[in-house]
């Protein structure tokens, strides 16, 4: 939740995180600038020549790294197959994958280059299968092992579509053909970004049930896209967070609409917070910390433990003296403050409201207002009875004489209740809407609900002639 707060010098951001436990992550979660880039890929320079002895020591290095891939492959038989997440973790030099086990997700032929898709969709057809040579691609050696396949239905050529989840272990090697340029990238901007983003959300593929991140541009954005995918089809788009590339899929057509999908094995919870990156952007102004305030899990439930006692025990004495003084009257009055309690409960659960320590001290008062209310119509009850009116007469009276009372008493705490809730930031705000629900609840109880509870005892004939019952 953010507020904001106005001092006489300087406007001041009120920033609540739930579930963040970390200070140092919530202060970079504020203040972070998440740069979204798309990227296309480059035209390649031509490589600078190696001296004879410097190509001497790249194919020396890549036969190490032959030689380790080869020796991997011997540990993965061993093992039956089942040491290659724990082996991809240690030993590959695939930065987007290594953190996963080696998971590359389901991918198409076309998504690979031609040396690993034909590996990956010809030889090794079956679940779990792994590679028994390594696997040489411009990249470096791979070992690869299959997990699991499906077949889908692609929507632009409405034919099926075979797509191979599988996992990898690089070991990569060093060109023997030259070296590019100090200061070549191998992709070059395309102007499409962030400033185009509109809105980003969480989805999950219908197929895995993996985390992705849908993304929907603007107009500016959409035409980009659309050029960008017409522009390069059969060819990778890389799309770049804050600088590292998280993925590069391959073009297959032409995508109008304004839409994307980031797909970069996320977890739900990774999905969420690039989401809210997104979505939140950059504040374009200098942030300083002025202070900073952690709530515990432990400190909320003692909290929240200790006002519920005390409302427990501020609603047995209310009980206690309703009862001693007002007798039925104060029966139904507590029946009706039970009542009253539900709905208020039901409404906070509807809306919803989060009940946090100011939340519920604003319930509490607003208990204490309808019983309040409850007061004064008893005692104009009781006043009525003395005077010798009859049971009927008197409750219509004492509900018309008390109704004026009420009526300005609540009026003016709603009025202060709008006013905290205007003005006020989040523990005022959240004070304020819970009073200025349980006030309204509160007039429906005593006016409405206590009313009909007590007209109906009333036609109970040894009740309603007993005045000493009802506190006369």
């Amino acid at each position: 939740m953010v507020q904001t707060a106005q001092t006489p010098n300087d406007l001041r951001i009120i920033v609540e995180l739930a579930g963040v436990f970390d200070v140092n992550d919530a202060i970079r979660q504020i203040g972070a600038t998440p740069l979204l880039e798309f990227k296309t890929q480059s035209p390649a320079p031509e490589r600078t020549p190696l001296s004879d002895t410097e190509k001497k020591q790249r194919e020396e290095y890549n036969a190490q790294q032959l030689k380790k891939a080869q020796d991997t492959i011997e540990k993965i038989i061993q093992a039956d197959g089942q040491n290659f997440a724990e082996l991809a973790t240690e030993l590959s030099e695939d930065p987007g994958s290594a953190s996963q086990g080696g998971d590359l997700g389901f991918m198409r032929r076309d998504m690979l280059v031609p040396e690993f898709g034909d590996v990956l969709f010809d030889q090794i057809r079956e679940d779990g299968q792994t590679t028994i040579d390594p696997v040489e691609t411009q990249f470096g050696y791979h070992i690869i092992q299959r997990i699991e396949s499906r077949t889908v239905t692609d929507e632009k050529i409405s034919e099926p579509v075979e797509e191979v989840r599988a996992r990898h272990i690089l070991f990569a090697t060093q060109s023997v053909e030259g070296d590019l340029p100090v200061n070549y990238d191998q992709w070059e901007s395309t102007q499409l970004g962030g400033k185009q983003l509109v809105k980003s959300e969480v989805l999950f593929d219908q197929y895995s049930g993996s985390a992705q991140v849908g993304l929907k541009f603007d107009d500016e954005g959409a035409a980009l896209f659309e050029d960008i995918t017409d522009k390069n089809i059969g060819n990778p788009v890389a799309i770049f967070l804050d600088g590292a590339i998280i993925s590069s899929p391959t073009v297959q057509s032409k995508i109008s609409g304004g839409e994307a999908v980031i797909t970069g094995n996320f977890s739900i919870n990774e999905a969420k917070e690039l989401v809210n990156r997104l979505n939140s952007g950059a504040l374009p102004v200098p942030i300083n910390l002025i202070s900073q305030q952690t709530v515990g899990p432990s400190l909320g439930v003692v909290s929240v433990q200790k006002s519920l006692i005390a409302g427990l025990v501020g609603f047995a004495l209310v009980a206690l003296f309703m009862l001693l003084f007002y007798r039925i009257s104060g029966l139904l009055a507590v029946l009706a403050l039970a009542f009253y309690a539900a709905i208020v409960f039901a409404l906070f659960k509807l809306i919803p409201v989060t009940l946090t320590l100011a939340g519920i001290a604003g319930f509490l008062l607003s208990i204490g207002m309808a019983v309040d209310a409850n007061v004064l119509i008893f005692e104009r009850l009781r006043e009525e009875l003395k005077a010798g009116n009859g049971f009927s007469h008197a409750v219509a009276t004492a509900f018309d004489r008390a109704w004026n009372s009420i009526r300005d008493s609540n009026m003016s705490t709603l009025l202060t209740c709008f006013i905290l809730a205007w003005f006020g930031t989040s523990v005022i705000k959240g004070f304020a809407i819970t009073l200025g629900i349980g006030v309204l609840v509160s007039m429906f109880s005593a006016i409405i609900i206590t009313r009909l509870w007590i007209e109906l005892a009333g036609r109970v004939s040894w009740l309603s002639n007993k005045k000493w019952l009802w506190g006369a």
